[in-house]
């Protein structure tokens, strides 16, 4: 018989189940996905969970036995009572393993932890960071997200969610009232990044319509995108020299937006280093893309 975990990512936009072995193989079949969107309320994660959970369970092959459950979801979370609170969604303290173990039963141990962090682990054990012992995992998405890994184990931090990097700040605005005004995610993720383009008189609409401009030879399409690479590699220069890691992964859609996004980073990070050791900080793409999350949150469960 095969041991296997039941792994679950909740994200802004969707919840994916599937079932992974402990080589971070996702068993054929098993995935299962429902989209959920950035209005979704307590009602719709309920049922969305519902069907994707029961829909990997059913998808289990005879051979194999769910040993455990490992779920990774948007933060923040508030691990003394298992609940969770994305900033991406209008849902404050879903109780996410209560929903789950309604569903699975008591029997079966629950891990949770930031999807983030799951991502860090995955890309760590079988990804762009195996083999190194320090290092950081980012997402640049519609949000900016991130995971740490020191001495090859995962820091979850005193509630559980270290690795948000995209709340980091980088521009300071004493006027503003909403504190996310000037933090990484509002100036650099795809959404932000978009937005500043149309500012600038730019037509387009989405990342893929600024990735095709930038393409052609759009000017404002190719400066938004260096400006989001600037500001994420200035954050991780800070990040390097708090940490002391010497390789930063990164992930998400938005990172996709250019070839040369990952070198723009690393150009950035390097060039705002103020320690030695920062200057050299290797900056690479993530291997496991959308696969890492679930992974990761397998990884959660075996020891």
């Amino acid at each position: 018989m095969d041991d296997v975990v039941l792994a679950i990512d909740l994200g802004g936009t969707k919840v994916e189940a599937a079932l992974v072995d402990r080589d971070g193989v996702i068993s054929s079949g098993s995935r299962r996905r429902s989209e959920t969107g950035p209005g979704a309320g307590f009602a719709e994660l309920r049922d969305a969970l519902g069907e994707v959970v029961l829909g990997t369970v059913s998808a289990r092959l005879s051979t194999q036995i769910i040993t455990a459950v490992g779920i990774g979801s948007a933060g923040p979370l508030s691990s003394g009572e298992a609940t969770v609170s994305p900033l991406n969604l209008p849902v404050h303290d879903f109780p996410i393993v209560a929903v789950v173990r309604e569903v699975v039963g008591d029997a079966l141990p629950i891990r949770l932890a930031l999807d983030g962090t799951c991502i860090a682990l995955a890309e760590s054990r079988f990804g762009a960071a195996s083999g190194v012992s320090n290092s950081v995992s980012m997402v640049v998405s519609t949000g900016v997200g991130g995971g740490i890994v020191i001495d090859g184990v995962p820091i979850g931090g005193e509630h559980g969610n270290a690795g948000h990097i995209g709340q980091l700040r980088v521009a300071a605005d004493e006027s503003a009232e909403d504190p996310t005004v000037g933090t990484l995610e509002s100036v650099a993720s795809g959404p932000a990044t978009v937005a500043w383009a149309r500012g600038q008189r730019w037509s387009g609409q989405t990342g893929m319509d600024l990735a095709e401009s930038a393409q052609t030879g759009d000017l404002v399409a190719r400066a938004a995108i260096e400006r989001s690479a600037k500001a994420v590699g200035q954050t991780l220069a800070g990040v390097c020299a708090l940490l002391d890691v010497g390789l930063i992964v990164i992930g998400g859609g938005f990172s996709l937006v250019s070839g040369d996004y990952v070198h723009l980073v690393q150009q950035s990070a390097r060039s705002a280093a103020v320690l030695p050791a920062a200057r050299t900080v290797r900056v690479v793409r993530a291997a496991l893309g959308s696969d890492a999350p679930l992974v990761g949150a397998a990884l959660l469960t075996f020891p």
